[in-house]
């Protein structure tokens, strides 16, 4: 009888996925802290807390479009993290509206996971290395679109037309209204070109799979890693539960 190898998982992934879901769960500890409880924190609401906020949603972003081509079933799968994507959304707006989440990072994960799977035709005709640059390009110049315009980075350089900003039902491209509001918003535009820029350098790594270096596992890292939906799912009720608990017994 033959013996079926199976590739070794590439537990690195799971572990960065891991160690960034560590950072996610104290930054959102903290968040509930600072704008629920009412402690404010100097440094959280500085640029170096708007730094770590971007170092943590570019970590999964950019990990999200590497894997990508790891998976079976990314319909499926991409279906499956849109849908836990509009959970968080009803259930934010039934329990908490003033901090309802509005296409935040699992809607923008998944509907990127099904984008991918359509254009990835188009995509696989371009030079891994082209790819990359190009997406990383347009990520850069397209980051402050849900601002009111093009720029470099943040700084908003050139507005777009006002009518662009003017309907209801444009902001999950980019294009939220002066009265949207959410607490966890990653539109398409920029996040999708992030996200393509992690699909090109997995393309670029030649033999990924393969790969020695990516089957080292870090213990307790790699365990959330590879849960990291159902824990990302968790974590804020826990952290809220934990938080409001605090409070009644007038610790926080």
């Amino acid at each position: 009888m033959e013996t079926i190898q199976t590739r070794p998982r590439l537990a690195l992934l799971d572990s960065l996925r891991g160690f960034a879901l560590l950072h996610m769960i104290a930054y959102h500890t903290l968040y509930d802290l600072v704008y629920i409880f009412g402690h404010p924190m100097g440094w959280y609401q500085s640029q170096a807390g708007y730094i770590w906020q971007q170092s943590i949603c570019w970590s999964f972003i950019l990990l999200s479009g590497f894997c990508f081509s790891l998976g079976r079933q990314p319909v499926r799968r991409g279906a499956v993290v849109l849908a836990a994507g509009c959970l968080v959304e009803l259930v934010t707006w039934i329990a908490m509206p003033q901090e309802r989440v509005r296409f935040g990072i699992l809607s923008f994960i998944g509907c990127a996971m099904l984008l991918t799977r359509l254009c990835r035709p188009v995509l696989e005709k371009l030079r891994p290395a082209a790819g990359l640059a190009a997406s990383f390009a347009v990520f850069w110049l397209t980051k402050t679109v849900p601002q009111g315009g093009l720029g470099l980075g943040d700084r908003l350089m050139t507005p777009l037309p006002e009518w662009l900003y003017s309907t209801p039902w444009l902001y999950p491209l980019g294009f939220p209204r002066a009265d949207f509001w959410s607490s966890d918003y990653f539109p398409l535009l920029p996040w999708l070109f992030l996200y393509w820029t992690g699909w090109f350098a997995f393309r670029m790594w030649p033999n990924v799979r393969e790969s020695r270096l990516l089957q080292h596992r870090i213990p307790g890292l790699c365990w959330l890693g590879k849960r990291s939906l159902w824990v990302y799912l968790a974590h804020q009720p826990v952290a809220y539960g934990v938080l409001a608990a605090l409070h009644m017994a007038g610790l926080v």
